[in-house]
């Protein structure tokens, strides 16, 4: 259900060490978004399922804290994910 860490850490060269922590930290909190909203659309109590939505809100604040520091951290992880957005919204203006 949830992600285990991905790779192993010996094997990670000592300047990649902090890139690697911040994709898997973004990959946890991505894991727990969809927990909670999945358990939220299954709660029969709305007050639960408003507690749940909201931590799964707070969630997707922590994957753009990691996401802003893993941009700080690896360069072109930035520049790829401009090209992205670029490249989205080529496709849906046509």
């Amino acid at each position: 259900m949830l992600s285990k860490i991905p790779i192993d850490i010996k094997n990670v060269a000592a300047k990649d060490i902090n890139k690697e922590i911040l994709r898997f930290a973004i990959i946890a909190e991505l894991d727990a978004i969809s927990l909670y909203e999945q358990m939220a659309s299954m709660a029969e109590n709305n007050g639960v399922k408003r507690v749940l939505l909201d931590i799964a809100k707070e969630e997707k604040t922590h994957v753009g804290e990691f996401q802003s520091l893993l941009m700080k951290e690896d360069g072109q992880q930035e520049v790829e994910l401009e090209m992205g957005k670029k490249e989205v919204e080529e496709k849906f203006s046509k």
